[in-house]
């Protein structure tokens, strides 16, 4: 429950050995190395440089890789299923890997994927170029003459085109004082194909009618024979080029057998460009690569022992300087470890702030549980965690957060009677004693202790974020910080609700008006000290808004009332899938029961996602919007070591 130490060092190497200590770094992952703009040695000796050499062939062949694993990944025979979504990344062993990386004949395949993919592009290109000139054809296949004898005219000449059919009647008459004819062939798309046939001396004339009427001139310059003729050579040739684009397919197919080790060479050579970018942009001098960076201290050991197995590299710890900026990582007991999803999807404290997980764990969990309260709700969650842990490639932490919330959901079911919603009592009455046992409260018969609960657990944890702060600013001996801060809000806070609850009743009215009067205290201390900077009137002034800020914290209390809301949702809906299934059981035929169990779990399951959803979302927003402004900022810089990643493969130990 902290956040990790790191140590600052700064390893000097030689270059003829840089290149191998690098890759034992990365193969360990433990240590983040800085670049130049990024460490202080080259800010304390601007000298140093880099040594200004980019890895273009490795960056090149990376390059060259993605495409081929990209167009080889469609022609791959993958199956489809739920297991493969979940593991995406094929397993194979440290002997496989090695195999394939030594092997340099496969580069060879990436030359055959660019080739194959060249041609099939070309293909592609000629098959809808032969397409287009069929579907320009197709009309003018009732012209019997050959398109060479339309220009062999003397007196007159044919122009062959397109006219709109809707001008086509009118067209005709005019053509006609011009002393020109139409010959209407087919039609295509609204237009009519013709010949217009005029006197060479009308031309100019005929044209300009033509131009009027949105007449497209129809150039057969190209062609030999009748249309006809034209479609089945055309038709031919396409025939044709299909027949070589399945031929290209097929060898796209076969060189898809090799795309695992397409992907497994592209995993290799990503990891070596980040291990060439580390050396060649970090600090340097004519015979020397200065790594400098963090590690985490328990780790610290292992770095020395690494690079003392290089002769002329040393290893140094040194002092951070006053303003650096340290990374951070965050490391957490068994049962707490998975919800560091919810503080890294929020973004890492600071290196100086407290690590919330630990203390956002519990009311997550039973935040969660408690928009859910369905026991039976909780089982079916398990069990599908389960599953996705079991099947699942990566980090598993949201998946056992889940878990975990859905152990407490179970309880918190239990507690309230739910049991995929009141299916007890529609389906089991033979368990409707033992569910009793085991209740606390119906929250649909009693919703007002539902109501109080989540109003007391809301105000709570904003309390407990008040703590929280509390304590890490007398941790860092900030006593003023945590004076005036939050010990006043805390005692006015609770002095305001022990004066509310005397005016209820359950406590004393000499014991309220006693913290009715305390309550003043911290007020006026919030008023002229909540502000600590600048003059007498901007901080009155910014205390009085402070002060007045009180109302917030009723406003954030208030937040929690979605806890029963989305809790009493779930059950309703639950309870209106039972009663359609037990409506379904009235259908003849014994069809009732089939219709019954789709009902039920079909109308579970939906109930399921859409209720499980709400309540991420919303235990996720009171830890952001309530808890978390009490006493975390945040934007801390994570830390990153230098490692192997793989995006397609996995290496089996």
């Amino acid at each position: 429950m902290a956040i990790t130490q790191m140590a600052k060092v700064i390893i000097v190497s030689h270059r003829t050995e840089a290149t191998e200590l690098l890759e034992a770094l990365q193969r360990e992952g433990i240590c983040q190395i800085l670049n130049a703009e990024e460490a202080m040695v080259s800010k304390e000796w601007p000298e140093f440089g880099t040594t200004a050499e980019q890895p273009k062939d490795i960056e090149e062949l990376l390059g060259r890789l993605s495409k081929s694993t990209a167009f080889l990944k469609d022609y791959a025979k993958s199956p489809k299923s739920l297991a493969s979504v979940l593991s995406p990344r094929a397993v194979i062993d440290e002997q496989s890997y090695n195999n394939v990386v030594s092997d340099k004949e496969i580069l060879k395949i990436i030359d055959q994927r660019e080739q194959a993919e060249t041609t099939i592009e070309k293909l592609k290109a000629e098959i809808e170029k032969l397409r287009g000139i069929l579907a320009e054809l197709e009309p003018w296949a009732p012209l019997e003459t050959p398109v060479e004898e339309l220009k062999e005219l003397r007196a007159t000449v044919c122009l062959p085109g397109l006219i709109p059919s809707r001008q086509l009647e009118q067209t005709e008459e005019e053509m006609g004082e011009l002393g020109g004819a139409i010959q209407e062939v087919g039609t295509a798309h609204n237009k009519s194909t013709c010949l217009i046939v005029c006197l060479k001396e009308k031309t100019g004339e005929v044209q300009k009618l033509l131009r009027s009427v949105e007449f497209e001139p129809v150039n057969f310059e190209q062609m030999r024979g009748t249309i006809s003729e034209s479609i089945r050579q055309y038709s031919k040739r396409l025939n044709e080029t299909r027949k070589q684009l399945q031929n290209q397919h097929e060898k796209a197919v076969l060189l898809s057998e090799n795309l695992l080790k397409l992907q497994i060479l592209h995993d290799h050579y990503e990891n070596l460009l980040s291990r060439e970018q580390a050396r060649d942009t970090a600090p340097a001098t004519e015979h020397t690569v200065i790594l400098e960076g963090w590690v985490k201290e328990s780790d610290f050991p292992r770095l020395e022992k690494i690079v003392s197995g290089f002769g002329v590299s040393t290893l140094s710890r040194i002092k951070p300087a006053e303003d650096e900026e340290v990374p951070v990582e965050i490391e957490n007991k068994n049962l707490v470890r998975p919800f560091e999803v919810i503080t890294r999807l929020y973004g890492m404290p600071q290196h100086f702030e407290v690590d919330p997980t630990a203390f956002l764990a519990p009311f997550f969990a039973l935040f969660f549980a408690m928009c859910l309260t369905d026991a039976g709700y909780g089982l079916a969650i398990i069990a599908l965690m389960v599953f996705f842990i079991k099947k699942m490639q990566g980090d598993k932490k949201l998946m056992r957060m889940l878990g975990i919330c859905s152990v407490v959901t179970i309880v918190a079911g239990a507690l309230t009677g739910g049991w995929f919603g009141d299916a007890v009592q529609q389906f089991i009455p033979v368990l409707k004693p033992l569910r009793e046992k085991m209740m606390w409260f119906d929250p649909l018969e009693r919703p007002m202790i539902f109501f109080g609960l989540s109003l007391v657990l809301g105000y709570v944890q904003i309390l407990t974020g008040l703590v929280i702060a509390f304590a890490h600013n007398i941790k860092r001996r900030d006593y003023i910080a945590a004076l005036c801060d939050q010990l006043t809000w805390l005692v006015m806070l609770n002095s305001i609700v022990i004066f509310g609850m005397s005016k209820a009743g359950p406590v004393s009215a000499e014991i309220g008006k006693f913290f009715g009067w305390l309550a003043l205290v911290p007020a006026g201390m919030i008023l002229l000290l909540s502000q600590r900077h600048g003059g007498w009137a901007g901080r009155i002034g910014m205390g009085a808004y402070n002060l007045f800020s009180a109302i917030f914290y009723m406003g954030d209390v208030l937040s929690y009332l979605r806890l029963m809301a989305l809790g009493m949702v779930t059950a309703g809906l639950a309870m209106a899938v039972n009663v359609m299934a037990k409506t379904a059981l009235d259908i003849p035929y014994g069809l009732g029961v089939a219709v019954c169990i789709l009902v039920l779990i079909g109308g579970h399951g939906f109930n399921i996602a859409i209720s499980g959803l709400s309540a991420f979302v919303h235990t996720l927003r009171l830890q952001y919007v309530e808890f978390f402004p009490k006493f975390f900022v945040g934007g801390g810089k994570l830390f990153e070591p230098l490692s192997k990643e793989y995006k397609h493969i996995y290496i089996k130990e």
